[in-house]
């Protein structure tokens, strides 16, 4: 896919803004992230703005001090001024303030900690508002999205899928909505490579409401993130936005449904265009939430059935799943009493002790990690 580029904000010509990002530190003092918070809330400026200023100047406390003549240069007059005005203490209390929970972080482009797979897209964001853990952001990942008005069946498979896949050692990436998304963290957060929620609004909101105990549940045992500043409310332009950090920090995207309107498939484009996979699940030629993933399959997208498809296509992760004890436990206890013959859930259960709704969700994992066949009749199967 050939990406078209866009002229810099900036408004100098490509060779002038310079290619390498500050260099990196362990964190920032208060003086320093006060400026890198100012270099984010200006007026007309951008990221792209920003990044050019950064380039030119070194760091934000640079920036400030520069002289407006000098700023001229490099970004439009009007914002040359704004910035000449210095820092507006009063305008960054409230995030200060934030910042003082222990559990709320902010990543500008110069930490370590920054994801270092967001610097290689086109637009990273200037900074990062984190709620949660830290050790996430620079783990493998996968993004797993799909239709807000998912399907029973595709719910299911996506927490199936995300958890297998967490059990892989991936962290599950989505975008915290309705549907597909929130099975799919549901699922990574039963799992051992946790799961970052990138959401749309500033972090002390939740957007939507319905998912508190989820947001809840992410910033305590996984991570939310935003590149929105605190009170931002759920725009509408947001939602595609996040969605380039969504693919951004991934190795590859998983459509599990989508309509042929779904903003998952934005997702996906943007996952292609930043040379990530694309995997999708086939589904009913009759449910409008096949429809958007078909689409995907007929342009070169990887169909994929079990979640072993997908560790496979994507390579060594450093944590296997064959070699999680965790993850393996219940599961093995069950194979081990299935056998190698076709078994149908009735005597399934009998050997087990556990309920057909137990069973059958215990199945389908272990179907989706390529580990058991259904076959016809209710029956299953061990592979090996």
């Amino acid at each position: 896919m050939t990406v078209e580029t866009t002229g810099h904000p900036c408004g100098l010509p490509a060779e002038r803004c310079l290619t390498a990002y500050p260099k990196q530190t362990n964190g920032c003092d208060n003086v320093s992230l006060k400026a890198w918070l100012a270099l984010s809330l200006m007026r007309g400026l951008g990221g792209e703005g920003a990044r050019c200023l950064l380039k030119e100047f070194g760091s934000p406390e640079a920036i400030f001090d520069a002289p407006v003549s000098s700023l001229k240069s490099v970004v439009k007059a009007e914002v040359a001024s704004e910035i000449g005005k210095g820092i507006d203490d009063d305008a960054l209390a409230a995030t200060l303030a934030w910042l003082e929970d222990g559990n709320n972080r902010i990543i500008t482009l110069a930490d370590r900690a920054y994801p270092q797979a967001l610097l290689n897209i086109s637009d990273p964001p200037l900074l990062l508002y984190v709620k949660g853990r830290l050790d996430l952001l620079n783990q493998p990942a996968l993004a797993v999205v799909g239709s807000r008005n998912a399907t029973p069946q595709g719910i299911n498979n996506a927490e199936a899928f995300a958890k297998s896949l967490s059990n892989a050692g991936l962290c599950i990436i989505s975008g915290m909505a309705h549907g597909v998304d929130a099975a799919a963290h549901r699922g990574a957060l039963h799992g051992q490579g946790g799961s970052i929620g990138v959401v749309g609004t500033g972090l002390d909101k939740v957007y939507p409401a319905a998912n508190r105990d989820l947001a809840h549940a992410l910033a305590h045992q996984g991570a939310l993130i935003s590149e929105f500043p605190l009170g931002t409310p759920p725009l509408a332009a947001n939602f595609p936005r996040r969605n380039r950090i969504i693919s951004g920090m991934s190795t590859g995207c998983l459509v599990v449904e989508a309509s042929l309107q779904s903003g998952s498939l934005i997702t996906a484009r943007l996952a292609l265009e930043q040379n990530r996979d694309v995997f999708a699940i086939p589904g009913s030629i009759h449910a409008p939430q096949s429809k958007g993933c078909h689409a995907l399959l007929k342009q070169g997208a990887k169909l994929v059935e079990t979640a072993q498809d997908i560790l496979e296509e994507l390579g060594e992760l450093p944590v296997a799943y064959a070699h999680n004890p965790v993850a393996q436990g219940a599961d093995s206890a069950l194979l081990e009493q299935m056998g190698f013959d076709p078994v149908d859930l009735e005597t399934l259960g009998g050997r087990c002790g556990l309920t057909v709704s137990q069973l059958s969700a215990m199945l389908l994992e272990l179907e989706l990690e390529g580990r058991i066949s259904a076959l016809p009749g209710g029956l299953y199967q061990r592979i090996h």
